[in-house]
């Protein structure tokens, strides 16, 4: 990264930090974080499959996923962080829904990767820009 991409990154975290969605995504990426370090070893990280997502609120948040991927791609291609990072913030209504609704760690171990896949999915979205479970609060 050159400085002007650091510098970028910065501003558009710190412009995201304001957005009312800011806290509880953050919150939401470091679940994610603890969930995927804890499970790293049993982790597939080979794509989601559609016939193994069973609940609406899982489905929904793939669904959402997929809509804001290309636009996402596109300003990531073009450096443009801080819209990257608004795109992301209209994902915090499905993303909560997901963690209000879904058992993650379900005892099929199938339908249970496919959940850590979905949201390896979202993270790694994020981090294209930043960490942003960074901003949550210690606990």
């Amino acid at each position: 990264s050159t400085p002007l991409d650091i510098d970028a990154r910065v501003k558009a975290v710190d412009a995201f930090s304001r957005l009312p969605q800011a806290s509880a995504l953050a919150a939401a990426n470091k679940r994610v974080s603890n969930i995927h370090n804890k499970q790293a070893n049993e982790f597939d990280a080979s794509g989601v499959s559609e016939r193994l997502l069973a609940e609406p609120a899982e489905r929904a948040l793939a669904e959402e996923l997929e809509r804001h991927r290309p636009a996402l791609e596109e300003y990531l291609a073009a450096g443009a962080y801080s819209e990257a990072m608004a795109s992301l913030a209209d994902l915090q209504g499905p993303v909560d829904r997901f963690f209000d609704e879904v058992m993650v760690m379900d005892d099929d171990e199938a339908v249970r990767n496919n959940r850590l896949s979905l949201l390896h999915g979202l993270r790694q979205l994020f981090l294209q820009v930043a960490d942003i479970s960074l901003l949550a609060p210690a606990r």
